[in-house]
């Protein structure tokens, strides 16, 4: 018998956690299976079709997403449950389809707008999965229409869900006067993935892979389709788990229905329905237009951790026709719907100004919205139906800032167990700084369904505060006085994971932190000439596998106690130290990419 020796530290670190276990079981089914199921084993060195076929399961290539996720009949369920359940990670047996929300026949239909609707030009291209599009609208020339199922099992009724979000995303304030948001126009790749009554979820996963991959000039992707069934409270759905892939593999971003509550349901403890549990997604639910949660909404988190919903935007609510979305499903004219399906849209919008038009990053873009809509409410004031709160209607209100605030942008890669450090100066006024201070960051990391509740595989720790420098015996540390108080990567201090997580949102994909207004103004001590610093720790749950460097986005703002306009002072002192300063002019960004997009003519 040989002995491998093992490590002193390994053999504590394991003696450590295995103080946190409660026990070993093997996963058994616990009902019959009679349905088609999604199962996701774990990772093994044996390829799946391979592993697999050891149990007598023969498993199409067709059938496998993501290496380890598969659709399996009920007879191949049951062998995988007889003879290896200590495989399975995760299963769905009671297969849910993607389906429409509940609640969208009661319309109310009016005389058609007159108004004629120009041609589109070089406006940017949003990415459209939904039901189909009906080709008879009076913006059909704004959309380039993918039929993705065969036309002889489609239905009229098929083409409406499809059309009302596309009609939202091309000329939705049309309709909607108060809803106006400034953005303008956008032209829709849409791809009829569904049909009105629902269509098969592993079905619909493997075009969106196909779709995404063969349209990458496409940045922004709208998805308003979710299951009826809810989450399931201790693992991601396949669906969600896909999309979250995507996203990691490519540079995109899918804004996603919050889903509603099923007949008739008003404000049940019912949890989100898949897809929208995609943690790299920007989930939105929807408010009434008085910006109260609408009464069909459905609730987070995910993994009783994460926050799902992300925002909320106005869905409508109620039985007036002032109280919905006006929009367009055929050619009859108009009609006003609600649902998170019409709420979804108009953030996709927005995301595609501020990606587009705008040249921002989808993490500096989804950082934007976050912030616009939490304004400055408290770090952990986020609802389980309403997430970080409604986001403001004009684009230019959360582009621009008021006087009194300095908003500023940063964005960056980094890798493994990497630090980026940053220091600016900030105006000292009489040895003090009058100021507030918020600040979010986005990031998407890759996801891994088979970790369960370590669903993310990185974290982003962010340190935003004061830069204090400190004498002790004889050496010359610095560090960040963080806002929040965040201390976890200071020499000395120890947390536990628990405290970590709730604390200071170990893990989670959005990290907000922000300094609570107060009536009583008391501005803080100015330490080291007035330098503040930016700290961003990066640290991988799994080490085995080198990954590509990450992008971040950081928004930052700081608000001045008096109502002083700040931003001149501090753009002089940001030069002077070697920072880049770009003021951002709305106005000449649009200016340059109407440039950029224009068509060059030769004679």
């Amino acid at each position: 018998m040989h002995a491998e020796k093992i490590a002193r530290t390994n053999f504590v670190n394991v003696i450590v956690d295995c103080h946190f276990v409660e026990k070993f079981d093997v996963d058994e089914a616990k009902e019959s299976i009679t349905e088609e199921s999604i199962i996701t084993i774990y990772k093994t060195d044996i390829e799946t079709r391979e592993l697999l076929s050891r149990f007598g399961i023969d498993v199409a290539e067709s059938k496998i997403i993501g290496g380890t996720t598969m659709l399996l009949t009920p007879p191949q369920a049951r062998l995988l449950y007889d003879k290896a359940p200590y495989l399975i990670a995760m299963s769905i047996t009671d297969f849910s389809k993607i389906s429409l929300e509940d609640g969208l026949l009661e319309t109310v239909e009016f005389e058609e707008d007159d108004g004629i609707i120009p041609p589109p030009g070089n406006e940017p291209i949003v990415g459209v999965i939904d039901t189909q599009f009906n080709e008879k609208v009076y913006f059909h020339k704004w959309v380039d229409y993918r039929p993705m199922l065969p036309e002889d099992i489609l239905e009229p009724e098929d083409y409406k869900h499809g059309t009302a979000v596309s009609s939202i995303i091309v000329d939705g304030p049309r309709g909607n006067s108060g809803l106006d948001d400034g953005c303008g126009r956008f032209r829709v790749r849409h791809f009829g993935v569904s049909k009105q009554s629902g269509f098969s979820s592993f079905a619909i996963l493997r075009e969106i892979r196909n779709i995404v991959e063969n349209n990458q000039d496409i940045k922004v992707w709208n998805l308003s389709l979710g299951a009826k069934n809810e989450i399931r409270e201790n693992y991601i759905s396949p669906e969600a788990a896909e999309l979250d892939r995507i996203q990691s593999e490519y540079d995109v971003i899918f804004v996603i229905s919050g889903t509603n509550t099923p007949d008739g349901m008003k404000h049940s403890d019912m949890k989100v329905g898949a897809p929208a549990d995609s943690l790299n997604s920007l989930v939105v639910n929807a408010v009434d237009m008085s910006g109260k949660s609408a009464s069909y909404s459905r609730r987070g988190p995910v993994l009783s951790f994460f926050h799902k919903p992300d925002i909320c935007y106005y869905g409508g609510d109620g039985i007036k026709a002032e109280e919905k979305i006006a929009v367009c499903a055929d050619e009859l004219g108009a009609i006003y719907l609600s649902g998170t399906s019409f709420a979804a849209p108009w953030i996709t919008r927005k995301l595609a100004y501020l990606i587009y038009v705008m040249g921002f990053s989808r993490e500096v873009a989804k950082a934007l919205i976050i912030d616009a809509a939490a304004k400055w409410g408290p770090s952990g004031n986020v609802s389980d139906t309403m997430g970080y709160g409604v986001v403001p209607k004009r684009i230019e209100d959360i582009l621009n800032t008021p006087d009194d605030e300095i908003k500023f942008i940063i964005t960056g890669t980094t890798q493994d167990y990497e630090t980026y450090n940053y220091t600016l100066p900030v105006p000292v006024v009489n040895g003090k700084h009058p100021y507030y201070a918020k600040a979010v960051l986005c990031y998407f990391p890759y996801c891994d369904r088979n970790q369960g509740v370590d669903y993310t595989g990185t974290e982003m720790d962010i340190h935003f505060g004061r830069v204090i420098t400190e004498k002790k015996n004889g050496t010359v540390k610095t560090k960040i006085k963080s806002i929040d108080d965040n201390k976890q990567t200071e020499e000395g201090q120890v947390m536990y994971e628990e405290d970590a997580r709730n604390i200071f949102r170990k893990w989670d994909n959005v990290k907000r932190i922000c300094e609570k207004i107060k009536d009583r103004r008391v501005p803080k001590k100015s330490y080291d000439a007035g330098m503040w610093g930016i700290g961003v720790v990066t640290k991988e749950r799994v080490t085995l596998k080198k990954r590509r460097p990450l992008q971040f986005g950081l928004v930052i703002t700081l608000k001045e106690m008096y109502g002083k306009n700040r931003i001149d002072d501090f753009a002089k002192m940001c030069e002077a130290k070697g920072w880049l300063v770009n003021r951002l002019d709305v106005q000449n960004q649009i200016d340059i990419y109407e440039r950029a997009e224009e068509e060059i003519k030769f004679d």
